[in-house]
């Protein structure tokens, strides 16, 4: 038998597997299929990094993130493992010579979107490469059970298909028995072992805190950064909340980081380098913050806005406290936030019309476009709602169904086909919007109820029984303090 320990100290920088790796390993060793559940932390990168380095073969690894893909590349670098990524943030020419280099077998692991199968240049390049492993990491995006559905992810199984269906590791942190099976049906091996790492966080204190408007959040953040030290993160879902946050803790001069979209990527990065340097650094940012990065001591973790789904919060709430000492959780929440949320999902899924509308004036008013980018589209949609994002998610959704691709003009994009029916039915839509709707139906059931421990809902939410109750939650507490008065 394989000692994955001795491969482990000889190539690695550990001395011990943690949590299930070790378990996870031996199935990949053994070529079976397998579907891991790991939470944040718990080191599934090794899961695949590991038979990179020691085995024959090239490991692929199917990612939805491609703002990840270059820290993972350069993580995988510096163990030694000859690695890549493909992904339309390069160009032509640096495209077409890693794609050289993949099919000369120059790379040992290798990062790709799905959306990257539908290029005959790519599965050219692959094909004559032995496959030892396909890693498909934040599986639950392949199910529209899931809180973070990707149509493309659904069509995994058929990637697999054409890749010669290779040993498959199917990892997530976060996924219901519902969500598990489905998976499991669309990488067509509904037989496969799930193994699951346990989702327990007993250090975790979560707490919820009613809250009316942006000055009570203010007050309520304040309040909870000056009675934890170490480090924070505050989670804002909105950018427009982040910046007024930012503005208000600027005046009443608290030193703070911050991350989102509108800043540069310089910047962004240089923010994310201070906050994992930094000893008890404050961080305001959106949730794509926390990804990927390992700080352990994260002492305070703060929801400005209520999350879309128990997944996604459950998610973020666990980059607190990973070093396995107490950490504090605290959701504010305004009634108002739903209404956000419900109108973010329901923008995120424009009618078919309005996308083909959007592809359509890009193709044929390119001058005004490039001139007036979003604002103009908007304009010619006929809206002006600053939140209402429509155009965005359907030029989102057209780059990923490749009818558009990233070019270098003023507007980002060139048109490469008009969508077709095929892509609206695939889509489905009012399918993932109604299940969409159910998932932040449970987040504010969840939030609202004041009877059971908020620990014990979350695990029983992911079909995990726990009946002794944390004892840290804003319920738990509640209940004890009544006990005593009685």
């Amino acid at each position: 038998m394989t000692d994955l320990h001795e491969l482990l100290t000889t190539n690695f920088n550990f001395t011990s597997f943690r949590g299930e790796q070790e378990a996870i390993l031996r199935k990949v060793w053994a070529n079976e299929n397998l579907l891991a559940l790991m939470p944040t932390g718990m080191g599934k990168s090794l899961c695949f990094q590991f038979p990179a380095k020691v085995r024959d073969g090239l490991v692929v690894v199917i990612s939805p993130l491609i703002a990840l893909m270059q820290d993972q590349v350069f993580k995988a670098q510096d163990l030694g493992i000859p690695a890549t990524f493909l992904s339309s943030t390069l160009s032509r020419d640096e495209r077409l010579s890693r794609q050289a280099r993949i099919a000369a077998g120059d790379y040992k692991l290798l990062y790709v979107t799905p959306e990257r199968f539908r290029k005959a240049e790519f599965l050219e390049a692959i094909k004559g490469r032995k496959i030892q492993l396909l890693a498909v990491d934040e599986a639950h995006c392949i199910s529209q059970w899931g809180h973070d559905f990707r149509p493309d992810y659904s069509r995994v199984g058929e990637f697999r298909a054409l890749l010669g269906n290779p040993p498959t590791l199917a990892l997530t942190a976060t996924a219901t028995p519902e969500v598990q099976k489905d998976i499991l049906a669309k990488l067509f091996m509904p037989d496969a072992e799930i193994i699951s790492a346990g989702i327990e966080r007993p250090n975790l204190a979560l707490n919820v805190h009613d809250i009316y408007g942006i000055d009570e959040k203010i007050r309520a953040i304040v309040g909870l950064r000056h009675q934890h030290g170490g480090a924070a993160i505050v989670y804002c879902s909105l950018i427009q909340t982040l910046k007024k946050l930012s503005s208000a803790l600027n005046r009443l001069g608290m030193e703070h980081l911050v991350y989102h979209g509108d800043l540069a990527p310089q910047d962004r990065k240089r923010n994310q380098k201070r906050f994992i340097s930094e000893e008890a650094p404050l961080m305001i940012a959106t949730p794509a913050f926390g990804l990927g990065i390992d700080k352990e001591n994260v002492r305070i973790l703060i929801h400005a806005e209520t999350p879309s789904s128990l997944e996604s919060y459950f998610q973020e709430v666990g980059r607190a406290g990973r070093d396995g000492k107490e950490s504090s959780c605290h959701l504010l929440y305004d009634q108002d936030d739903v209404t956000i949320q419900m109108e973010f999902l329901k923008w995120s899924h424009p009618e078919p019309e309005f996308i083909r509308k959007i592809y359509q004036l890009i193709d044929e008013k390119r001058m005004q476009v490039d001139q007036g980018g979003f604002d103009f589209l908007r304009e010619q949609m006929n809206f002006r709602n600053r939140r209402d994002f429509r155009s965005e998610a359907a030029v989102s959704i057209l780059e990923r169904w490749g009818c558009l691709e990233k070019s270098e003009d003023p507007f980002p994009y060139t048109c490469v086909h008009a969508p077709t029916d095929e892509q609206f039915a695939t889509e489905n839509g009012a399918e993932i919007l109604k299940a969409q709707n159910t998932k932040l139906l449970k987040m504010v059931q969840w939030v609202t109820q004041t009877s059971e421990c908020r620990l014990n809902r979350v695990y029983h939410y992911f079909g995990h029984e726990h009946e002794t109750p944390c004892g840290k939650c804003d319920v738990c507490r509640d209940n004890e303090e009544l006990k005593r008065e009685e």
